[in-house]
């Protein structure tokens, strides 16, 4: 009798091995992808979900009934149907500002068909709260001052281990909670049904957008996560559709999911364009125009093109004394400005900022016959050189002076000095990663013009531009530097020789670590060279001033030229001759799908009010006149955009007082 209880206790042991087998989790110890599972199935497409990109990311959007939207527990846990006791709940977010009254659930667990609550994430506020079934109540955790209504991406992860509960937001510092006693190791979840992004009412809809909502038993995953360099973001399992869009469906079918992006509509004021605007579109009322941003800048969509219709005053611009150039320039962050170069060394040079759609006066910086302005960069430190004609004083040497942008100041001050002779211009440029800058020496003394203009190179050990090359010059009052492939060429504009205007100006390439020369263009008297591409066809057009001869004869309404590189004889070839008057600049610009051309005439011999003429390419044609402006010994032409529209302005030589104009267009 005795061995009768020793068989029974081995059977039952045996039994319930066999039954049994070794323990498992009730599910498995893997990132389990809550917002998955609350999406359609594969190939069905759902209404009251939308995909949105906001910010340069992806994210759901929930507008359809809660019980779309929710699955049954089963599906989580295979082996049991106790909730982990220890887990962690990761959440990427984005949702607007919320009503003081107002609360959201993220999700919730409810029992069988009952609105009886198992656990929660619910938001209000500046708060976060974790709710779970308690003992014969529900208990409530709550994280105060948790600032996400902020229409920013958020990602969160809960902790629960033992008594305590865990908030780490963007993987900033933890927020610790230790409760009275540790979370339940027998949740029964039997029956019961998760919820995404609801309670199963409308009423607690979240109206947010949601990246990210994973269950992760047995750890803490804010190790997993964090640091990591975009800790709003930071990704444990995020949905494949919320990862990649295809550029063309595979096959005619809808997609599973309408899918849109932020836009913005704007009356003309351009938006921000960042990494964090990246996908964003931006409709533009006034050029009627979808851009969208690439992270950097806004590219076009769709915009409907633009005409030159006519062209208007828009702003008389008095300045120090009568100006000879004007350099356009843009300072990131800071705005549009441009710099005179003004004739009275006594008055200075002003640099002037558009404000509320006019130039107004910005700074003054003092000047000595002031020619040129050059704005250019190297690497993030932004430059202004000036060319001045006169040293200080009488008898002293010249000097020109580039100034550095300061942006605590907010204001250009003296950086370097160079000497130069009767400086007419400075051209900047960069060849592969080396920055460069040319002046052009016009003359030494009264009688010499036949000296060097020299090409400096910026030296990054010293941080100063240092001699690189000379070259000889014949009263050198242009460079234009431009690229052609992967060639690099500088042309000098050479005026006078100290006999005649009618001399050759040079094209140089850039060969063997120097500029050698290429091409050599008769000019008459040449003030300006201006390079521009049409499509695939490479031009380059001379201002011709005067025709002064050996014998002493002098015209001044004389053809200046537009020249066309032949691909075929490797030089650059007569395309077009215009009549010109003393002209002393070019300046190519477009608007819409038209290429425009506008030449400063100055002086026809006996007056110098005169009209400048705007000439539109015309193909075959060449360039047609199209609009004649009156000007007043025209110096300089600029072409420059701003958020309203495309202006014109130009400078004169002969009076303190230059014009903006603006380009009306259909």
């Amino acid at each position: 009798m005795s061995e009768l209880p020793l068989l029974a206790c081995v059977l039952l042991s045996w039994i319930i091995t066999c039954q049994s087998g070794p323990w498992r989790p009730c599910t498995d110890l893997l990132p389990l992808d809550l917002l998955s599972r609350g999406l359609p199935a594969a190939g069905k497409a759902q209404d009251g979900i939308r995909m949105v990109q906001s910010r340069g990311v992806r994210g759901f959007q929930f507008s359809g009934s809660p019980q779309l939207f929710s699955f049954p527990a089963s599906q989580l846990f295979i082996n049991c149907n106790f909730f982990p006791a220890e887990f962690s709940i990761i959440v990427t977010l984005k949702i607007p500002q919320m009503a003081p009254e107002k609360s959201e659930y993220i999700f919730s667990l409810l029992e069988g068909d009952s609105d009886e609550l198992l656990l929660g994430l619910r938001l209000s506020q500046n708060k976060l709260h974790f709710l779970q079934k308690g003992q014969g109540s529900r208990k409530r955790i709550t994280f105060k001052a948790v600032s996400l209504a902020d229409n920013r991406w958020h990602t969160l992860v809960l902790a629960v281990t033992e008594q305590y509960t865990i908030l780490t937001v963007d993987c900033g510092i933890p927020l610790e909670i230790v409760l009275d006693s540790p979370f339940p190791d027998d949740l029964d979840t039997a029956g019961s049904t998760f919820f995404i992004a609801s309670r199963r009412r409308w009423n607690s809809l979240f109206s947010g957008m949601m990246r990210q909502l994973v269950l992760l038993p047995g750890s803490d995953a804010t190790s997993k996560i964090c640091p990591s360099s975009e800790p709003h973001l930071s990704a444990l399992s995020v949905p494949q559709a919320l990862l990649h869009l295809p550029i063309k469906p595979f096959s005619t079918d809808l997609p599973f999911y309408s899918y849109e992006a932020e836009v913005q509509v704007t009356a003309g004021v351009s938006p921000s364009c960042g990494h964090s605007e990246e996908g964003q579109l931006w409709f533009n009322t006034l050029q009627r125009g979808l851009f969208l941003c690439d992270g950097i800048k806004w590219l076009t969509l769709l915009q409907v093109k633009e005409r030159l219709d006519y062209v208007e005053d828009h702003q008389e611009l008095f300045t120090n004394s009568e100006t000879f150039d004007i350099e356009v320039f843009q300072i990131p962050s800071v705005g549009l400005f441009i710099a005179t170069a003004n004739r009275d060394s006594n008055l200075g040079s002003g640099i002037y900022k558009w404000t509320d759609g006019k130039f107004e006066r910005y700074q003054n910086i003092s000047t000595y016959d002031a020619q040129a302005w050059q704005y250019f960069t190297v690497g993030k430190k932004k430059f202004l050189a000036v060319a001045n004609c006169r040293g200080m004083d009488i008898g002293d040497q010249e000097q020109s002076i580039i100034y550095k942008w300061s942006s605590r100041k907010l204001k250009f001050i003296q950086y370097q000095t160079l000497n130069t002779f009767s400086a007419r211009d400075w051209e900047a440029f960069h060849i592969q990663d080396e920055a460069f800058l040319a002046v052009a020496n016009h003359r030494q003394g009264e009688r010499n013009h036949n000296i060097d203009s020299v090409i400096y190179k910026w030296n990054p050990i010293t941080q100063f531009f240092e001699v690189n090359q000379t070259i000889q010059t014949s009263g050198a009052y242009d460079w234009e530097f431009f690229m052609i492939g992967p060639f690099y060429f500088l042309a000098v504009a050479n005026t006078f020789n100290g006999r005649s205007t009618v001399i050759d100006s040079t094209i140089y390439i850039w060969l063997g670590g120097m500029f050698q020369p290429y091409q050599s263009i008769k000019t008459f008297g040449a003030i300006d060279w201006e390079m521009f591409q049409i499509e695939n066809r490479i031009f380059l057009a001379v201002a011709n001033s005067q025709m002064l001869t050996e014998e002493g004869k002098i015209l001044y309404s004389i053809n200046s030229t537009i020249y066309e590189l032949s691909m075929t004889s490797q030089a650059f070839i007569k395309f077009q001759d215009i009549e010109t008057n003393s002209a002393l600049d070019w300046e190519y610009f477009t608007v819409g799908d038209d290429k425009f051309l506008v030449v400063a005439n100055s002086y026809d011999g006996t007056s110098y009010s005169l009209n400048s003429v705007i000439y539109r390419w015309q193909g075959y044609e060449g360039f047609v006149p199209v609009h004649r402006l009156n000007t007043n010994g025209c110096r300089d032409w600029e072409f420059f955009n701003t958020t309203d529209g495309s202006y014109l302005i130009y400078s004169s030589a002969r009076a303190a007082l230059s014009k903006v104009l603006k380009l009306r267009t259909i």
